[in-house]
């Protein structure tokens, strides 16, 4: 057992620089462009988007094959990943102990969920694809963290060894065949029935 070095929480912080996005000139470029918007006020804008963000993460995280964003942006989806090689610390427990406690999510089996975000696996390209980035808000990572270790054999498992466009195009076209199936065989499954 390696001791745990607790870590001095009154040393200086690096912090990255941040970006709003939804700030003055973004809501008045959009007023430039929808003059029939010109009426509403920034905070009911900010509420409209934060309540569409919440409606595409969730069927983000209900979605075995993820939720394709409006403008054919990109793709995004949920996928099952093995362990990593390096020590998962959990730091609440090393804390407590004094000696460090590796995370091994047994509640999934020791796999784990990260969200993924692809502009390639659409059917049409879309210009400039790869200037398009995604940054997950800390709801929709806590909500993934949350729902995960319960459905976690839901999700598309992804090969790190192979290039994202090739693993979906491979499961997509297997998912479209047996969804039917697909959604009775999770309604009828049972780990400890072999």
């Amino acid at each position: 057992m390696e001791a745990f070095k607790t870590p001095n929480l009154k040393a200086p912080r690096f912090r990255a620089d941040t970006y709003e996005v939804l700030n003055k000139e973004f809501f008045d470029r959009f007023r430039k462009k929808h003059p029939q918007y010109k009426k509403i006020e920034d905070k009911e804008l900010r509420k409209i988007i934060k309540t569409f963000n919440k409606g595409i993460f969730q069927n983000v995280i209900d979605n075995r094959n993820g939720v394709q964003l409006p403008e054919s942006i990109g793709w995004l989806f949920i996928g099952t990943c093995q362990p990593s090689k390096k020590k998962n610390i959990d730091f609440a427990k090393s804390r407590k102990y004094g000696v460090k406690v590796a995370n091994k999510n047994w509640d999934s089996d020791g796999k784990l969920a990260k969200i993924f975000f692809t502009s390639r696996a659409l059917k049409h390209k879309m210009k400039n694809r790869e200037f398009w980035s995604f940054s997950a808000s800390r709801e929709f990572k806590r909500s993934v963290a949350k729902s995960y270790p319960e459905n976690w054999n839901m999700y598309v498992e992804v090969d790190p060894r192979q290039q994202l466009k090739a693993a979906y195009k491979s499961k997509e076209s297997g998912i479209q065949l047996n969804k039917k199936y697909e959604k009775e065989a999770l309604k009828n499954y049972n780990e400890f029935d072999l």
